[in-house]
């Protein structure tokens, strides 16, 4: 028996895997909230307080580098030791990986039933090239796929806190405003769930857009990110609108950033939380707009087809994967 899991700094999903003709098949799953756990060994231990089946191996994705089996994940107050979870659980192969690595593994076997396309047709699109990953959720993370003869090797990083360059003179002005906030202003400030938040209230605070009375009250008693891409994408609130329309801009700027580091001509893949939920916006034109804007390298960008991976147990699955070769 196989246990999965995809950690975030929102939520956790748990499954239990087993081999079935060759294939692995899901057998039970569930969600947490992570802030409700001081670590993930409590969680696993609740989700397997009912359960009598016997963890033969186990891989849990993390949001953070993942050295010599340790990681401090970014956005979580965990500290976390892969041997002493093998110890503590009873489960005899324990790993810890970079969620993107999970993710980027789920790439390589999750049908194209599980994909959208949202680029124009490619003229040059081959499959057997360099890959990239982002995935826009309470971070933004990132990890490249690496073509060889015998098979993709995946590269996690952490690019998302990169420095962001900004395209414009309104995203120039973001960026002295979130500099006077954080200092340091990455990518990950404004291409993910926070970034939505962060570029609402610089919005704001330029005083050019009204906030309703309705819009106020949903962003006290609701997830703030969840109502701003809402009320964006739907059209009700031009602050919104004007929100999401910079993060898929940036988003799409970071995606092209990452076909010209990894030369990545085989494809750009968006998953974690945000991106499926936006579909929409994705499509309008704002994100492959900057995706191609990259100058004398614009031939990349277009030679590389976009995705966004519907399946949102994608990650989970790719530590199913990687658990199953242990």
């Amino acid at each position: 028996m196989i246990l999965a899991g995809d950690a975030g700094a929102t939520k956790t999903e748990l499954s239990l895997y087993e081999h079935v003709q060759g294939k692995l098949k899901p057998i039970a799953s569930e969600k947490f909230s992570s802030c409700d756990f001081k670590n993930p060994g409590e969680m696993i231990r609740k989700f397997l307080k009912e359960r009598s089946e016997v963890i033969d191996s186990a891989c849990i994705g993390i949001p953070g580098p993942v050295v010599n089996g340790k990681v401090r994940p970014t956005n979580l107050p965990w500290e976390l030791d892969e041997k002493n979870l093998s110890v503590k659980l009873n489960i005899p192969l324990f790993k810890l990986a970079n969620d993107l690595e999970c993710l980027a593994t789920a790439v390589n076997v999750i049908s194209e039933n599980d994909l959208i396309k949202i680029s124009p047709e490619s003229i040059y699109a081959d499959n057997l090239q360099n890959k990239v990953i982002l995935a826009p959720g309470t971070g933004l993370g990132q990890a490249g796929l690496i073509y060889t003869e015998s098979g993709y090797k995946i590269v996690a990083n952490e690019g998302g806190h990169a420095d962001f360059a900004p395209s414009d003179e309104t995203e120039t002005e973001l960026l002295i405003y979130l500099r006077e906030k954080f200092g340091h202003v990455s990518y990950e400030r404004i291409a993910s769930g926070s970034g939505i938040l962060n570029i609402y209230e610089f919005l704001k605070s330029e005083k050019k857009y009204a906030v309703s009375g309705e819009l106020a009250g949903r962003l006290k008693s609701e997830d703030p990110a969840a109502v701003i891409s809402d009320e964006g994408i739907s059209g009700r609130s031009l602050i919104c609108e004007k929100t999401m329309d910079i993060f898929v801009s940036v988003l799409g700027a970071q995606a092209g950033n990452m076909v010209l580091n990894y030369k990545a001509t085989g494809g750009v893949y968006l998953g974690g939380g945000i991106p499926i939920k936006i579909i929409k916006k994705l499509k309008e034109g704002g994100f492959i707009k900057s995706f191609l804007n990259k100058g004398r390298l614009r031939y990349l960008p277009e030679a590389s087809p976009v995705y966004v991976i519907k399946n949102e147990s994608a990650g989970t699955f790719g530590a199913a994967v990687i658990a199953s070769e242990l």
